[in-house]
């Protein structure tokens, strides 16, 4: 589940090496890897193996070679002089059987596959010249494509194109993902990611020291509340979800019964009195009290069962949120939505708010960060959406999801986790609502906040595939069910 960014990738290779692998081995196996991909077409498939000047190139003259003893028609070319190859892709452009070709030169309507060998993972820089005609010409071939590691074109850490890029129908990597198979652009240009072993050992992991993970629920199955049977309902959680107006008030509601189905044992909603009837008549299980300002939310909270507060779906934007989250500073904190844009330019004021709470999980989508961290350019100005997401959570001091199709969940201590399983129609307007109200019933069990989070975006993906296309946000309260149970009985609680 760890992804690798370039230069620990980097370091993952001389660990290996230092340790007794030959760079020549790891470079064989990942040649072999691409072929035994490539060699899934029939007998008589014509190959054109685009290398680059570098190792990837060395992986590619590797497959070349193999798929030609298979019995390919294999057509190989090279993006640069051969004699500006060094070390171990020189090594196997000279164990290599056939004609190299400029790769500009190549046919490409003529072939029927193409893999992609021109760059990896390590490219930090724009395409241009030759390599970017040559890249735009592997597209305009409308031929499938196999990417060496990643599509060329595309950074290893960040995902972002870099000029051009390929796009593939698959991509073999090698020991690990990296963060660009799952980060836009590059999840769209990667296709189906497959992963090889070429013989780095996973003991290079520890010395590496990785922070950043796929979340799966393998990176937090070991802090998931599992109901006792000796248990009761405020071993559980009791959450409070803060609604505002009258007219905002669905979005309440969605948090709440996500709050509620996400296992919390109690749920309260407290609002002013316009909104009671409303939130009465269209709840059952959840409770519902007055509470017209901050001071009625601290009087509720004057109850020691409450273990978490949910506030921004349907809380409105301005002082009278601010206030009331201040009030339920002293709780655990999902804050979403309008209780984020009430402290838009103001993060730091947020962090001191945050700061007493046990544990807190902002989940903001795109509009919202750029709002909240307005003037701060250490938070917007990274490149890769995995680092803007953990400089926005060093800063507040607390978990914070970076929605959207490939959330980033990141701690202030640097951990982070990129979601891959949400499918397209979770896009829709509700679904941050459910979310939150996720977070808010596993924080509201005292899972940590970190796994928390993650688990909740895990299972909004699950529970919105779960529903299928045409979900609205209602759906994903009830789809919640069949994931859940699939998921306890993975972890024997069934």
């Amino acid at each position: 589940m760890e992804l690798l960014t370039t230069s620990e990738m980097q370091r993952a290779d001389a660990l290996a090496i230092s340790g007794g692998r030959s760079g020549l081995a790891l470079m064989e196996r990942a040649g072999v890897a691409v072929a035994d991909v490539a060699a899934r077409r029939p007998l008589g498939t014509r190959v054109a193996v685009l290398c680059g000047p570098g190792n990837n190139g060395g992986d590619g003259f590797v497959a070349a070679r193999v798929l030609a003893q298979r019995g390919y028609r294999v057509t190989l070319g090279l993006l640069g002089p051969r004699e500006a190859l060094r070390g171990d892709a020189a090594a196997m452009a000279e164990r290599g059987t056939g004609e190299v070709r400029p790769a500009g030169a190549i046919d490409l309507g003529a072939c029927d596959l193409i893999i992609d060998a021109l760059f990896g993972a390590g490219l930090a820089r724009d395409l241009s010249g030759e390599a970017a005609a040559l890249v735009t010409s592997v597209n305009a071939a409308g031929k499938p494509v196999i990417a060496v590691d990643l599509p060329s074109g595309i950074d290893g850490t960040t995902g972002l194109v870099r000029g051009v890029a390929i796009r593939a129908e698959e991509s073999v990597t090698f020991f690990r993902r990296k963060p660009g198979h799952l980060l836009l652009p590059g999840r769209v240009h990667c296709g189906r990611v497959r992963v090889a072993d070429i013989g780095i050992p996973d003991s290079v992991l520890a010395a590496i020291g990785v922070r950043t993970t796929v979340d799966e629920p393998s990176a937090w199955q070991g802090h998931f509340p599992i109901p006792r049977i000796e248990g009761h309902k405020y071993d559980r959680g009791h959450v409070l979800a803060v609604s505002g107006p009258l007219e905002a008030s669905g979005a309440t509601r969605l948090a709440a019964r996500a709050t509620l189905r996400a296992g919390a044992g109690l749920v309260t909603v407290a609002c002013p009195a316009a909104a009671l009837p409303v939130h009465a008549a269209n709840l059952s299980a959840i409770m519902v009290r007055p509470a017209e300002d901050a001071a009625g939310v601290a009087r509720l909270l004057e109850d020691r069962r409450f273990s978490a507060v949910v506030i921004g779906p349907g809380a409105g934007v301005g002082p009278a949120t601010r206030a009331r989250l201040e009030a339920a500073r002293s709780r655990r904190l999902v804050v979403d939505a309008d209780a984020l844009s009430s402290y838009a330019g103001e993060p730091e004021v947020l962090a001191s708010v945050l700061a007493a709470s046990p544990g807190a999980i902002l989940t903001p989508h795109t509009g919202e960060f750029a709002h909240l961290f307005a003037g701060y350019p250490s938070v917007l100005e990274p490149e890769s959406k995995l680092e803007r997401a953990r400089a926005a959570a060093r800063l507040v001091g607390a978990v914070l999801v970076l929605k959207g199709p490939d959330t980033v969940i990141a701690a202030p201590d640097g951990r982070a986790a990129i979601a891959c399983n949400a499918p397209p129609w979770l896009a829709t307007a509700g679904a941050g609502d459910v979310l939150a109200g996720i977070c808010a019933g596993l924080l509201g069990q005292s899972m940590p906040a970190f796994e928390a989070a993650a688990a909740a975006v895990w299972l909004h993906g699950e529970a919105a595939r779960e529903a299928g296309p045409g979900l609205v946000a209602d759906d994903l309260v009830d789809a919640l069910r069949p994931v859940y149970a699939r998921l306890f009985n993975s972890l024997g609680a069934l």
